[in-house]
């Protein structure tokens, strides 16, 4: 997380452009800024700037308005109608409202005037900073809550072990990884979690649904739009730049967009639609699908070279049937989650039921399980299949979490026929940690047969 500074904003990992045509000015700037940003870059003139801003993405441009040529708003203003993102300072001697005026229309972020202090222009620098962070910061923040979207990936299995260190293993590197597997095992918490491992893990992690945008509109969700002056629209990939995008069911992907995809995937740049630049971007994709891609490709409805570009590393998601040793914890999680949520009693999680739970092969993995477990709170009573001795629990979310820990350790161990080692490695936990649960149930009277 980006640490706040004297001056209400975030300057640090900021990339700053500066334009003047005085040495002194460009220097002196560069000086106040250079220790406190991630990067600084001079511009001598419009057109060695105009260059820069071809080559490289910049998070604020700290511009002098009287310029050779034209005025720094005259630039301003024909780079808006090119697609120019960056938040923009100008620099003047002169606070004549129609300037002000003229500035407001071009959409510059702060006004300082000549001369300044080194608090005045590193004041601005942090506000623009700090504004731009908040409008993308709420513009991803609705798109979160709008998915509902979770943030953890339960479970101690196996299964779930080796799609762990897989992640741990690709944590460190900027390589595109494929996730795969059937709708409803958790996809995109694995690639959530990868990216809160990474480098990237203060910069923002978007995830888009390819099969949720229309087809119309995707193009512009995704690279923007240039509109005439007011009408700058960032779209999610400028939005994600520096962190992680995650596009999900890609095999859903409309031609157009597969197209451009490849071509953002190969040059790391985009161009909004209406626009004129290309604008350099800093990310890691991560891709999702439940089909069979290369069925797709066979049939003509995927790019064979798109396919080949993402399918660098793929990383199979397991089913909910292969580790059903998990189904305890996300069913207790749910559980709670559920009656906190709902303002409703809590059903009892007794060993009959979790047992029928386990037994359940789970075709909508643990996305219906989520559904179960919250349409029984609902009901009050879980559906007839997987009911139990249980009944509701008063308003704790679940009965005694030991309890449960207790029914599910001594059914692996039942599934083992007491093999205590084998019973370990299932559970994923030392052969010590389950001698010592069976001592401590032992001395409290906990017969092996309640399971």
């Amino acid at each position: 997380m980006a640490v706040r500074d004297e001056y209400g904003g975030t300057l640090e990992g900021a990339s700053v452009l500066i334009i003047d045509d005085e040495p002194g000015m460009r220097h002196f700037l560069t000086k106040i800024l250079e220790p406190r940003v991630k990067r600084v870059a001079q511009a001598a003139s419009l057109t060695e700037a105009t260059k820069l801003l071809d080559a490289a993405h910049f998070d604020v441009v700290v511009l002098d308005n009287v310029m050779p040529g034209k005025t720094g708003l005259e630039w301003v203003n024909e780079q808006r109608r090119k697609g120019f993102y960056a938040d923009t300072i100008l620099i003047t001697a002169y606070a004549d409202l129609e300037t002000a005026i003229a500035a407001l229309r071009a959409g510059v972020s702060d006004f300082v005037l000549k001369p300044f202090r080194t608090n005045q222009i590193l004041g601005a620098v942090s506000r623009t900073l700090d504004r731009k962070n908040l409008r993308r910061d709420n513009t991803l923040l609705r798109r979160e809550l709008h998915a509902g979207t979770a943030v953890q990936m339960l479970g101690k299995s196996q299964a779930l072990g080796a799609v762990r260190r897989m992640l741990t293993r690709l944590a460190p590197l900027p390589t595109p990884v494929l996730f795969t597997g059937a709708s409803g095992t958790g996809k995109e918490l694995a690639a959530r979690q990868l990216h809160q491992m990474s480098d990237r893990s203060d910069k923002p992690f978007v995830a888009v649904n390819c099969a949720a945008i229309s087809p119309d509109r995707i193009v512009p969700e995704l690279f923007g739009s240039v509109e005439g002056n007011e009408t700058l629209k960032p779209g999610l990939l400028l939005l994600a730049d520096g962190g992680t995008l995650f596009l999900d069911e890609v095999a859903q992907m409309p031609e157009a967009l597969q197209a451009a995809l490849l071509r953002v995937l190969e040059d790391q740049t985009i161009r909004p639609q209406g626009g004129e630049r290309e604008i350099p971007l800093d990310l890691r994709f991560l891709f999702a699908t439940n089909a069979n891609l290369e069925k797709a490709v066979a049939e003509g409805r995927f790019r064979a070279d798109l396919y080949h570009r993402i399918n660098v590393v793929e990383i199979e998601m397991p089913p909910l049937k292969d580790r059903s040793e998990d189904i305890v914890e996300l069913a207790a999680l749910f559980m709670e989650q559920f009656s906190t949520v709902l303002g409703m009693p809590a059903l009892r999680l007794d060993a009959e039921t979790l047992l029928k739970l386990r037994r359940y092969d789970w075709p909508g993995n643990v996305r219906e399980l989520r559904n179960l477990i919250e349409r029984s709170v609902i009901l009050g009573a879980f559906p007839e299949g997987f009911s139990g001795h249980g009944s509701v629990a008063g308003t704790r979310a679940i009965e005694d979490l030991d309890l449960v820990i207790q029914r599910h350790v001594l059914h692996v161990l039942d599934l083992c026929k007491g093999n205590r080692a084998e019973a370990a490695r299932r559970l994923g936990v030392s052969r010590k940690t389950i001698d010592r649960k069976m001592a401590v149930w032992g001395e409290a009277g906990i017969d092996i047969d309640l399971v």
